[in-house]
């Protein structure tokens, strides 16, 4: 595993205190990897076995219990999945999106939400890709062309939420 995977992860888990201690709801969005029988904590509980390559990533970015799960088929988190519903149901107009595949899995998503008018954060030190080259790339596609705020995710202005008790949720 390289160190970059490490650090981006790290900078992802301060992200996510910041977003939740502001009151904003927070989705992990991950493969099924082919596995169509697989549920979400199976899966997070595969990654945390010996030998796994995303064993220490799984550690730092491991969901909270109130956290939401949407697991995908292909590389956008809106391809055949519930999503959408889900931040319908959670008057979400706004997406941080932040994750490794910058120029894959981040990109598409990223696409498929500005078709669907959400405004969109991308934060430079929370996303990673195959390559440098493939990660700048990707940021400034998403930036030009999907108007997605790509500020460094210490840069990133979240005001409070006072977040709906609903256990339906």
């Amino acid at each position: 595993m390289f160190p970059a995977i490490l650090t981006t992860a790290e900078r992802i888990a301060e992200l996510k205190r910041r977003v939740k201690t502001a009151g904003f709801p927070v989705i992990y969005v991950n493969d099924n990897f082919g596995q169509w029988r697989s549920d979400f904590q199976k899966l997070v509980a595969r990654c945390l076995e010996e030998p796994c390559r995303g064993k220490e990533i799984t550690k730092q970015l491991h969901p909270d219990e109130d956290d939401y799960f949407v697991l995908k088929p292909k590389h956008s988190a809106f391809y055949a999945t519930p999503l959408e519903l889900l931040l319908g149901v959670l008057n979400t107009r706004r997406l941080i999106l932040t994750g490794i595949a910058g120029n894959s899995c981040i990109l598409y998503t990223a696409a498929d939400a500005y078709m669907r008018d959400f405004e969109l954060c991308v934060p430079t030190d929370c996303i990673l890709s195959n390559s440098p080259r493939a990660n700048a790339e990707a940021l400034d596609h998403m930036a030009t062309m999907l108007k997605a705020d790509i500020r460094p995710s210490p840069k990133l202005d979240l005001p409070s939420r006072v977040r709906e008790t609903n256990p339906t949720r």
